[in-house]
């Protein structure tokens, strides 16, 4: 069994937003760069760590963490639609460990992903139906946040149960996770959320074609206003965006132990805690020993409301 990996930010304007040509070209290479790892590795088994924007999951019962064992793609913002090729009967392994490892995660016989948890797989693996996956959901929206010590700890016990299920022995795993750095998008918060707001965040699934386009549409908006300079979000805070990935290249996971969420948000902007996807991508990682980091890339692009970030990396 191997294990390599490939952490990166999302954004649902990757196909919508113009930023500069230099900035895109930028960024379209360091996808193709770790596109180009992942099929140098020729993964046999993906285990994804992505999160959720009230797409499919919602406050009539929101899991901190929980296991696909099927999903589809809701198809927000472009991103692909239908069904994930799941490898259902590890998943369901991969549950009952995690279980008996003292930490309580829920599963999913439907589980439905939007841009952040589809996005990166279509960008890395060519479509959401290539290769074998095990799609895990991490809370990173809706407030309250558990403890980034316990996300580190989901890492490193799935990282377990890889590394030393014998069923799994042959297989080459890649670990994804998909996701923050600093960004403030226009994302509902309850606290402060309209009725109408409220409505949609505990329960908005498969909204019309018609409502989907308009939030779309806002978002796209406010993205626009933030590179003129003129929206009311959080501005993105590169200094914060380089010390979390020099965290994660260093290998000393547990200094993320210490960061907290209104501190994260304070600093970073309300979406800034999907860096938690990395954080488990990066234990699992770890649970196979020290890991060597192949490539980085990092550039703060208002256009994309991101401080949008790569990293490559393999276990030494």
């Amino acid at each position: 069994m191997s294990l390599a990996l490939v952490t990166t930010s999302h954004s649902p304007l990757l196909e919508y937003a113009k930023p500069p040509i230099e900035v895109a070209a930028a960024v379209t290479e360091a996808i193709a760069q770790a596109r180009s790892f992942v099929e140098n590795y020729q993964p046999t088994l993906v285990v994804s760590f992505g999160p959720d924007h009230y797409n499919g999951f919602f406050y009539d019962l929101m899991p901190p963490f929980c296991i696909g064992y099927e999903a589809i793609g809701v198809g927000d913002y472009g991103t692909p639609a239908g069904q994930l090729t799941v490898a259902t009967d590890v998943a369901e392994q991969l549950a009952r460990w995690v279980a008996t490892h003292d930490l309580d995660v829920a599963i999913s016989r439907r589980m439905e992903l939007d841009h952040g948890g589809i996005q990166a797989l279509d960008l890395l693996l060519g479509g959401i139906d290539k290769v074998p996956t095990i799609p895990i959901f991490v809370n990173s929206v809706a407030e309250p946040f558990v403890p980034m010590r316990r996300v580190r700890r989901l890492g490193e016990v799935i990282g377990e149960f890889l590394t030393t299920e014998p069923s799994l022995a042959k297989e080459r795993v890649l670990l994804v996770g998909s996701g923050g750095l600093s960004h403030d998008p226009p994302v509902p918060r309850w606290a402060t959320a309209t009725e109408q707001q409220r409505a949609l965040l505990l329960d908005g699934r498969h909204p019309t074609p018609e409502a989907r386009q308009r939030r779309e549409q806002g978002t796209m908006a406010v993205a626009r206003e933030f590179a003129a300079g003129t929206a009311t979000i959080k501005d993105l805070n590169p200094t914060w965006d380089r010390a979390v990935m020099e965290i994660f290249t260093s290998g000393d996971l547990a200094l993320a132990d210490a960061m907290t969420p209104d501190q994260m948000a304070a600093d970073a902007g309300n979406s800034s805690h999907e860096i938690r996807t990395w954080l488990a991508a990066f234990s699992a990682l770890s649970a196979a020993g020290p890991y060597a980091v192949n490539s980085t890339f990092y550039r703060p692009i208002k256009e994309y409301i991101a401080g949008f970030g790569i990293i490559t990396a393999r276990q030494a």
